[in-house]
């Protein structure tokens, strides 16, 4: 509010005047970026595994590093799609400054994200074996978990075995009407005889999709039979060994062709119907699982993903991919979902111990004050008879064992909880099992590198820093984070491959803006 007798003092929002010196792009990044320290982790790494994109023409490449730091940083901040990527080069100034002030394209960025999944997976790793060097990663006790992440897919795409067959006579004898109205028009010479060719060739490829599904429904049941054909057996000779009454019903094969449920999705057909609870819809989607380390870090260990809606086949395979060089698993803390009694003791047979509820996590850890009626919740008492069940419930009952699984909500559930809510990463742009799997690790990654850089900022000096790279523990602000790479010695000979928007001879192509 302006004073009685005083002018009004407004700044002059000058758009037309140019800029008379270059400025420097490393004074509009705030001092706190995540920019420097995604670019300084990159050019830690051992890039030679790479692809980049070969034209043919003989133009200057996009360096690796430079592409893998861009994907990196903005899949953590929330920018998913190649156009937005490219968007990003121009409108964001941290990202125009890690390119250098060049603008890759979404063909390019796509196509590099692509090709460099199974190189994406190596960095995740080393980007674990620098929070080690860091001394910010003690592997010991670790949290599993999977959360739906929606497919690039519609479920009203979905058709069952039984359908696909009947739309695929259908489509029969409509291509054939078609081909004699084709013929027809063809003898009087009607315009537009192009019309009616297009027509049939749609349908002829939508029938072509309905074949391929009905083939994968079929493979997939006869695996499905083949899996379930060793307990068969088992059963079979123990109804045999049995006497008299005791033999019990007969014990049906399984079946090897597809039920009246399955389905196949058209557009991916290797994602799933799926949904997160009895209280949520149906959703075309992926199990995407992670293992967290719960010792403190909250960084993840392991990424897959799965096509199985849900947990219980999924703890084994969780465990057994968090990389050796992260460290030794002592414990795993899963909800009851993961409650498989196979994979439980294989596990416990290495020396690991496995912390897994038999109710639901809410009645294991009560809370004082329930909101909930006691007349609405289930409560039913379960009498357990398996072996290892019964040693589970025991194992719970200590207060001991209780206040370590309680880690298990803090840490695990927040991952998830920022990578959808905070970085937004809520569906996948690919399509296949092994591109979403590729989509999920390139997520995650992000995340670890968002995790480290938060870790080492809020690291007390004396502390964490103590084994901190000599590189890492300057102090920070962009002049000092672009000392960083200055000073430091290529790890591999100069190439296009060592990239870095701060070295001498960038600096002309650094953001010169004028207008």
């Amino acid at each position: 509010m302006v004073k009685e007798g005083m002018a009004e003092r407004l700044l002059r929002a000058d758009r037309m005047t140019p800029m008379l010196l270059p400025e420097e792009l490393r004074d509009w990044v705030a001092e706190d970026d995540l920019v420097y320290f995604v670019i300084e982790t990159v050019e830690r790494m051992d890039l030679r595994e790479f692809r980049i994109n070969v034209r043919g023409t003989e133009d200057v490449q996009y360096p690796s590093s430079m592409m893998l730091s861009l994907l990196i940083y903005c899949y953590a901040n929330g920018i998913f799609s190649s156009r937005r990527n490219e968007a990003a080069t121009w409108r964001d100034v941290a990202v125009r400054y890690l390119c250098a002030n060049t603008h890759p394209d979404h063909d390019t960025i796509c196509r590099f994200r692509r090709e460099n999944f199974a190189a994406v997976a190596d960095c995740f790793l080393k980007v674990l074996e620098l929070a080690r060097e860091m001394k910010l990663l003690k592997v010991g006790v670790v949290s599993v978990d999977g959360t739906k992440i929606r497919a690039n897919a519609s479920k009203h795409r979905n058709v069952t075995y039984e359908r696909a067959g009947e739309l695929v006579e259908l489509l029969r004898a409509d291509v054939t009407d078609l081909l004699k109205k084709a013929e027809e028009a063809d003898r009087r010479g009607e315009a537009d005889p192009g019309k009616l060719p297009e027509e049939i060739g749609r349908r002829q490829r939508l029938q072509e999709k309905l074949e391929e599904a009905q083939r994968r429904l079929e493979e997939r049941a006869k695996e499905r039979a083949e899996r379930e054909r060793a307990d068969y057996e088992r059963k079979v000779e123990e109804r045999e060994a049995r006497k008299g009454s005791a033999k019990g019903r007969h014990i049906q094969p399984p079946e090897e062709k597809p039920g009246a449920e399955e389905h196949s999705n058209l557009t991916d057909s290797e994602s799933r119907l799926m949904r997160k609870s009895r209280n949520e819809a149906f959703e075309q989607s992926y199990n995407a699982q992670a293992a967290v380390d719960a010792d403190g870090s909250a960084l993840v260990l392991s990424a897959r993903v799965s096509v199985c809606a849900n947990d219980t086949g999924e703890l084994e395979a969780d465990v057994r991919a968090i990389p050796t060089e992260a460290g030794r698993v002592r414990a795993v803390l899963v909800d009851t979902g993961y409650a498989n009694g196979e994979q439980v003791e294989a596990l416990q047979a290495e020396g690991i111990e496995v912390y897994c509820p038999m109710r639901a996590e809410a009645l294991e850890c009560r809370r004082r004050y329930e909101f909930r009626p006691t007349d609405r919740r289930r409560e039913k008492p379960v009498a357990y008879t398996a072996p290892w069940r019964r040693k589970m419930i025991e194992k719970l009952a200590s207060p001991e064992s209780r206040r370590l699984y309680a880690r298990r909500k803090q840490t695990v559930e927040p991952v998830f909880g920022i990578i959808k809510s905070v970085m937004g990463f809520r569906a996948f742009r690919l399509r296949g099992q092994a591109k979403v799997q590729g989509e999920w690790s390139l997520a995650c990654l992000a995340y670890n590198s968002k995790r480290l850089w938060s870790l080492w900022e809020d690291a007390e000096p004396g502390q964490a820093k103590e084994g901190l790279p000599d590189l890492l523990a300057s102090p920070r602000s962009p002049r000092s984070s672009t000392r960083w790479l200055q000073s430091r010695a290529p790890r591999f000979p100069a190439s296009a491959e060592n990239f870095s928007p701060s070295r001498e001879g960038r600096s002309s192509s650094i953001a010169v803006f004028s207008h």
